[in-house]
């Protein structure tokens, strides 16, 4: 692992624990707090034939106040098996929405991608556009945006090595349903297209309280890149089990 990978991990674990202490403090007293969120840690060991360590901590931190909502979003994922890392991803999204009615906004959206397994150096979105809530029940909401944007691509050195870019559509979809007092069911998914490669990713996650703000959240994730480089998977699969403290 070099110092460079250690310093981002530290310093991503140590962002959430940072923002877990910010949540417990802005939890005291939630009335008068615009801030929200969840925070999100995932860790597997193994040892004997097979030493394996998996690394996943989330960020999803919110502050809503009168006609706008401002979201941020931190993701990393970190593998190894036997001393040689097989997985390291960062990802870093910011959304600003503007509610000018119940149910409808406008939203800026920036993204940031590294997942050093995928064959990128990087990728980065940045689009704008139109939301609207088409359900809005106590126990069901559905919400869907689209827009315009701009997708940046740097693939990774070698015979395939360029930096693409390209203008796309963006449509994003977010279905939740509190099946009960204790559990949540969501299912999101995200759609970058332009002329050159389609980008899109689902995430279906049930999520069920344990105690206070404390919960277990299962989830599946599949990213589906429609242009890779060469050598890589179309596909990408995740499962997880992660223990959620919301604020």
């Amino acid at each position: 692992m070099t110092r460079l990978t250690c310093t981002t991990l530290r310093t991503g674990l140590l962002a959430t624990a940072l923002l877990g202490t910010a949540g417990a403090t802005l939890a005291q007293d939630p009335g008068t707090s615009p801030w929200s969120g969840d925070l999100e840690l995932g860790y597997v060991a193994t040892s004997g034939n097979t030493k394996t360590q998996t690394i996943q901590s989330k960020a999803d931190v919110r502050r809503e106040v009168d006609l706008w909502r401002y979201t941020i979003n931190f993701d990393s994922l970190n593998t190894s098996e036997d001393g040689d890392r097989s997985a390291e991803r960062y990802f870093l999204s910011n959304k600003l929405d503007y509610k000018y009615s119940d149910r409808a906004y406008l939203f800026g959206y920036a993204s940031y991608t590294d997942d050093r397994f995928s064959g990128f150096d990087y990728q980065a979105v940045a689009a704008a556009g139109w939301g609207y809530r088409i359900l809005a029940q106590d126990t069901m909401t559905w919400d869907a945006e689209i827009g315009p944007g701009y997708r940046k691509n740097k693939v990774e050195k070698g015979a395939d090595a360029s930096d693409d870019s390209e203008a796309i559509l963006r449509g994003y979809t977010q279905f939740k349903w509190k099946l009960s007092p204790t559990a949540t069911f969501s299912q999101e998914l995200q759609v970058e297209t332009g002329s050159d490669n389609t980008i899109s990713k689902s995430v279906t996650a049930l999520r069920a309280n344990i105690i206070g703000a404390l919960a277990m959240k299962l989830a599946y994730t599949v990213k589906y890149t429609q242009d890779v480089p060469h050598g890589h998977k179309h596909a990408d699969t995740e499962t997880s089990v992660t223990l959620v403290y919301s604020f």
